[in-house]
């Protein structure tokens, strides 16, 4: 059968958005013009001109991102004019059915579509846009079979749980031209940003030390909690996805960041907001360490990362701290100066330094006032976001170094470049995990 009326409109917009940019980008003797409408800076957009979207993983964090809440000040995405919400997926049916609900309310209408499989979302031809909140072992999958059915996304962090995935899913972003956004908010924040344009504008001297504040890694690779009985609303199996098949017992399902199979711990949890925030004020967005140091109890008594160009990160909240109050954030430490940011704070020393404004010929980082509105911004644009696949894969990459040094106990050499350890088969194997069948990359 051929497509329906609303399914050609439907695709026709699709087209007419992916190809705005690549028509600007060459167009310096006739240059495109998105109008203000399309933007949504005249207040509304017309129906025929919205992001379709459809939420994958609405628990906590996906009913967060997608109705609103502390990170999403306009409503979440089905607060914005320029968006139609028009389908829900969960494994958890209570999940799935309050989200549904939610965007149904909030249009006024029972149109919202709900999904078990995600794999039945995507293959709907109207939808442009996902927001992705899944568990973090689902997050390449997911994505990169979005990438594949030509679907824009929103993807929460920690992108992934080791590196070859996440590198997996940069390439599967490159191959196909799709926007991707990691979630971590702070890159839309104008006092990290801000922080990070006082370090790369040299205000504080040479960066000497940035020291991180999150918690450590997981230890737990096993579950030996007794089996219980699956409850009705959950589809199990497709809750653990590519991880090892393993009892259900409700204490796993929900502390499943405290294993190893699902999640890199605190490490890759705030660490995708911090260790970002630190490849960001050092200029690494396309590069990483060279050498990794977990704590020796001698020489080393923090996790320790060392740049080419003699900076050194630090894990260390303790530090945080005593210096600043605060053990939860980032802090640069250079010759002449430091500047500390942390979520609503920031702290310079000089003090005066908080009031420096950046000049016209200076260095000025992504700025947004919205995450989200950042990612509808790239979706119509065709450009880059501020947080996009090739940042999210080097930042998450730190994070899975670390853990690969607290496991391993010993010192690893990296190379930035080819993205691989040096000399180092055992470290090396790390950077991949074998997937529960008939799941893989």
């Amino acid at each position: 059968m051929g497509m329906s009326v609303k399914e050609r409109i439907c695709t026709s917009r699709r087209r007419l958005l992916k190809t705005a940019a690549r028509i600007g980008a060459g167009a310096i003797a006739f240059p495109y013009v998105v109008p203000s409408s399309a933007l949504s800076l005249a207040g509304t957009t017309a129906p025929s001109n919205r992001i379709v979207m459809g939420c994958i993983g609405v628990g906590g964090q996906g009913t967060r991102g997608m109705a609103g809440g502390i990170w999403a000040p306009a409503g979440g995405f089905i607060g914005r004019s320029e968006v139609q919400v028009v389908a829900v997926c969960d494994v958890n049916a209570r999940n799935r059915d309050n989200a549904r609900n939610i965007v149904n309310t909030k249009y006024g209408n029972t149109d919202c579509a709900a999904y078990n499989d995600y794999r039945e979302l995507l293959a709907r031809p109207d939808i442009d846009a996902l927001l992705i909140a899944t568990g973090d072992r689902w997050h390449p999958l997911v994505s990169i079979a979005a990438a594949k059915a030509g679907k824009d996304m929103y993807c929460e962090k920690p992108i992934s749980v080791t590196i070859e995935e996440a590198k997996a899913m940069r390439k599967a972003m490159a191959r196909h031209g799709t926007v991707f956004q990691m979630g971590t908010q702070q890159r839309s924040s104008w006092s990290f940003r801000f922080a990070c344009e006082l370090v790369r504008n040299g205000y504080i001297g040479q960066v000497k030390t940035v020291t991180v504040g999150v918690g450590g890694p997981v230890g737990n690779r096993e579950c030996n909690l007794p089996a219980e009985p699956v409850p009705d609303y959950l589809d199990y199996d497709m809750w653990l996805g590519p991880i090892p098949w393993r009892p259900y017992n409700a204490a796993f399902v929900g502390g499943w960041m405290g294993y190893r199979d699902c999640s890199g711990g605190e490490m890759t949890n705030w660490g995708a907001h911090h260790f970002d925030i630190a490849q960001w004020g050092l200029g690494m967005d396309e590069s990483g360490p060279v050498e990794i140091i977990p704590p020796d109890g001698k020489d080393y008594k923090v996790l320790t990362y060392r740049y080419a160009n003699g900076a050194a990160v630090i894990r260390d909240p303790g530090r945080l701290q005593r210096e600043c109050g605060q053990g939860n954030g980032v802090m640069f430490t250079g010759t002449e100066g430091k500047v500390a940011v942390w979520r609503y704070s920031l702290r310079t020393w000089p003090e005066h330094l908080i009031r420096q404004k950046i000049g016209p010929g200076e260095i000025h980082l992504h700025e947004c006032d919205n995450h989200h509105t950042d990612f509808l911004r790239s979706v119509r644009t065709r450009s880059k976001s501020g947080s996009d696949i090739g940042i999210g894969c080097r930042s998450i990459t730190v994070c899975h170094l670390g853990n690969i040094a607290y496991e391993l106990g010993r010192p690893l050499r990296w190379d930035p470049v080819g993205e691989h350890f040096v000399n180092d088969p055992e470290a090396e194997r790390l950077i991949s995990r074998e997937m529960r069948s008939p799941w893989h990359l």
